[in-house]
């Protein structure tokens, strides 16, 4: 007899029935599906793209303030089209602990990360990996 967390192909008269172990897990909102011995089995294998993409935008815009591209952050939201604030915003995420953004690249974050929560993240690092309940990587 199989064991009942291994998939299955079985005949049930003219029909095929295909049985596949899955766990669904809530990960911002949504549902995401893990199978059983897939990498990092009881997390999610697939990294947040849009934090990492909030991440990369927030260095790209501090680039263009630090190479004198735009003078001012109300210079570099005007340009973009957007509220001065979101941009300050954004940019506060450079400060984050690079093993924090090492793990948001790499999809190894703490279950529950949200752009939201990163927002309130204070700037001291090791502050930052007592709220989020990690520490740096070797």
């Amino acid at each position: 007899m199989r064991h009942a967390r291994e998939s299955r192909i079985a005949a049930h008269g003219d029909d095929i029935v295909v049985t596949v172990p899955i766990t669904l897990k809530r990960r911002q909102g949504r549902k995401e599906i893990t199978l059983p011995g897939s990498p990092k089995a009881g997390t999610s294998s697939r990294r947040q793209v849009g934090l990492a993409l909030t991440i990369a935008k927030a260095h790209r815009w501090r680039t263009l303030l630090e190479t004198g591209r735009y003078g001012t952050i109300h210079e570099l939201a005007g340009v973009l089209g957007i509220d001065n604030s979101y941009v300050a915003r954004l940019l506060r995420l450079t400060l984050l602990a690079p093993d924090i953004i090492e793990a948001i690249l790499d999809g190894s974050e703490p279950d529950g990360l949200s752009q939201g929560r990163l927002f309130r993240m204070p700037p001291d690092w090791e502050k930052q990996r007592r709220a989020l309940g990690t520490s740096p990587r070797q």
